[in-house]
């Protein structure tokens, strides 16, 4: 039996914002609250970010909203929460961030097959405003140049 509900949270500014180098899946050590509202999709990564504190990779800003059967245990919505990885990928991650320009960011958070909750982060490079122009300016392209296709497709 599989646990996990097919949630999938995407931070959709994220593509767009900055250009993605590399990317992780890490585990979040989260409450028993919290992990239920996840489960209820009532969270959201688009204003979260990462950082580095002493070896250790924290999420700040991620809104995970009460839950609504909690009792007096209820979590804080705004909690900072640590990511659980490797010590190699923290070192890994810690070395790419020395340079300048680059951040960790939330890309995309979800329950997998084993029902825990993972976050895919990507080590990212801010855009300036005509790179996201021409972001959209490509990102429109392919699209024109897929239906293309299927309109010639159908008239085959």
């Amino acid at each position: 039996m599989s646990l996990s509900k097919n949630i999938s949270i995407l931070n959709k500014k994220a593509k767009f914002e900055y250009n993605l180098l590399q990317r992780y899946i890490a585990g979040i050590q989260l409450t028993g609250t919290e992990i239920k509202s996840i489960r209820n999709n009532n969270v959201s990564i688009s204003q979260s970010y990462c950082v580095i504190v002493n070896s250790e990779i924290w999420i700040k800003k991620m809104h995970i909203a009460k839950y609504d059967f909690g009792s007096y245990n209820n979590h804080l919505p705004e909690r900072d929460k640590k990511l659980l990885l490797k010590k190699i990928e923290i070192a890994k991650i810690e070395k790419i961030l020395k340079n300048e320009g680059l951040t960790l960011i939330p890309i995309k958070l979800f329950i997998n097959n084993r029902g825990l909750a993972k976050i895919e982060i990507s080590v990212a490079k801010g855009r300036k405003l005509h790179d996201k122009r021409q972001y959209l300016r490509d990102k429109s392209d392919k699209i024109k140049i897929q239906k293309l296709l299927i309109d010639k497709k159908k008239g085959d």
